[in-house]
């Protein structure tokens, strides 16, 4: 019976894809899904891009991808003075990026002014928020910053609410075009990694010592935030889950004794999934870890309690940027973290990657502005300042990577007031091009994850978490 419904929930899922299939493209630069980073990721299929099939957002859009950031700065003065601009993210660091763009047009026209309003929805409320907004002939929100490649593939940019535009300056710092990218606008990267209390004497150097006998990762529950189960999603891609059959080979025999009925008696579900030959490792980790981790509803509260040296031997899954924010004291310390990756001989994936992508509404009230806005954003230092501080967040452009590198020093762990490099080695950043090739680090593919949402999801679903209590 079960494999029988296995069977149906892929063969629905397969259904599903090819009706998605017809679809409006979102931009002129198609409608493909992308990991994020200064690749610019996988691909998806893409509609017509021929002018009678696009609105008057996606006209618009098709100009702006022609025109440098100054020049779209004059078209948003013309459009936007005066009036007011509403946003809507999963960051609410949009709301500080806003008054620095207003600056900045301010210094092409002094006499500029434009009020802002920049909502965050709680709960991930945001894909609701939006989509009754795309019921206006005219929105409400000029534009969006949002995460969860799964659903905003799914729910935004397959119903055309969404619209990706590809600003010249990115794509040139890219080494793309707007026409060639395929592909969402990322502003940035970030990663979710493997960290644990090093005051004891125990130590990981696999991936499968995190779903060991006994273990209990601290990991956001992934009802509570939905970019932990693309985590999951994306460990069956053929790929990564390669990636996990390599670490598994590279345990002792002992080891590897513990594991292998688990991975044995997932081989007929990775079959039933449709999933590559190296399935049955991915749906064993995956049913190791969703039964063993310790729910937790923030990341915050994660770090807050692997910092302090009571928490010994225990470890977690969380943005690698919390641990900025801890201050030292007598029992609290970012030395008594270690990166698991970081380990000489470290062997598997060593985390997660996923993007905060930027779109503009399909019925933006101010599209120019909103244009003029991602460009700001995504192709200058100071239009990425509001997330560039932070360890663990990427800009998609590398140009300004490479400049925020220099403001924040995240590779020697930051700088202090008096300029002398402040030493905690978990603070000592490898950067995005480590992280994606030694560190390991899982990018999310949007389009994967859509296709395995159903199918695998629905498996995921079965499984029986772990309860502390």
């Amino acid at each position: 019976m079960k494999r029988f419904l296995a069977l149906l929930l892929a063969a629905s899922m397969s259904l599903a894809l090819v009706a998605c299939g017809g679809t409006k493209t979102p931009s002129s630069s198609g409608s493909s899904a992308s990991s994020g980073g200064s690749s610019g990721g996988s691909s998806a299929s893409s509609g017509s891009t021929t002018p009678e099939n696009l609105t008057e957002t996606q006209k618009i859009i098709q100009q702006a991808q022609t025109m440098t950031l100054e020049e779209l700065a004059q078209k948003a003065i013309e459009e936007s003075n005066g009036k007011t601009f509403y946003g809507v993210g999963n960051s609410s660091r949009g709301k500080s990026a806003l008054p620095l763009f207003i600056e900045y047009l301010q210094t092409i026209d002094p006499n500029y002014n434009m009020e802002f309003d920049w909502q965050q929805p709680k709960n991930n409320k945001i894909f609701d928020q939006l989509t009754a907004d795309s019921l206006k002939d005219t929105g409400t929100f000029a534009m969006t910053l949002i995460q969860d490649g799964n659903q905003i593939e799914s729910k935004m940019v397959q119903t055309g609410i969404l619209d990706t535009f590809i600003p010249k300056d990115w794509a040139d710092a890219n080494g793309t075009t707007a026409e060639e990218y395929e592909g969402y606008l990322p502003l940035q990267t970030l990663n979710k990694i493997f960290m644990y209390n090093n005051t004891g004497s125990k130590t990981y150097d696999n991936c499968w010592d995190f779903v060991a006998e006994g273990e209990h990762a601290l990991f956001m529950d992934i009802d509570s935030e939905i970019v932990g189960k693309n985590f999951l999603y994306m460990l069956t891609r053929d790929d990564y889950a390669a990636w996990l059959k390599e670490a598994f080979e590279a345990l002792p025999a002992e080891e590897q004794a513990y594991f292998q009925p688990t991975i044995t008696a997932m081989e007929s579900e990775a079959a039933d999934l449709g999933l590559g030959a190296d399935g049955a490792y991915a749906l064993a980790w995956i049913k190791l870890w969703v039964e063993s981790y310790n729910a937790q509803t923030d990341d915050g509260p994660i770090c807050n309690t692997l910092v302090d040296k009571s928490a010994t031997d225990q470890f977690g899954l969380l943005v690698y940027s919390k641990l900025r924010s801890v201050e030292e004291s007598a029992s609290v310390s970012k030395n008594n973290i270690t990166v698991a990756a970081y380990n000489d001989g470290y062997t598997g994936i060593g985390g997660f990657g996923y993007c905060h992508y930027l779109f503009v509404t399909d019925n933006s009230p101010l599209p120019w502005t909103a244009c003029a806005f991602i460009a700001y954003m995504t192709c200058t230092a100071d239009g990425f300042s509001a997330w560039g501080k932070d360890i663990g967040g990427y800009s998609s452009n590398p140009a300004v990577a490479a400049e925020n590198e220099e403001i924040y020093h995240h590779q020697t762990g930051g700088m202090a007031e008096d300029g002398t490099t402040v030493e905690f080695a978990a603070l000592n950043d490898a950067g995005y091009d480590w992280w994606t090739t030694d560190g390991k680090l899982v990018l999310e593919d949007p389009q994967y994850c859509a296709s395995v949402s159903f199918s695998v999801g629905s498996w995921i679903e079965m499984l029986t978490k772990y309860s502390a209590g």
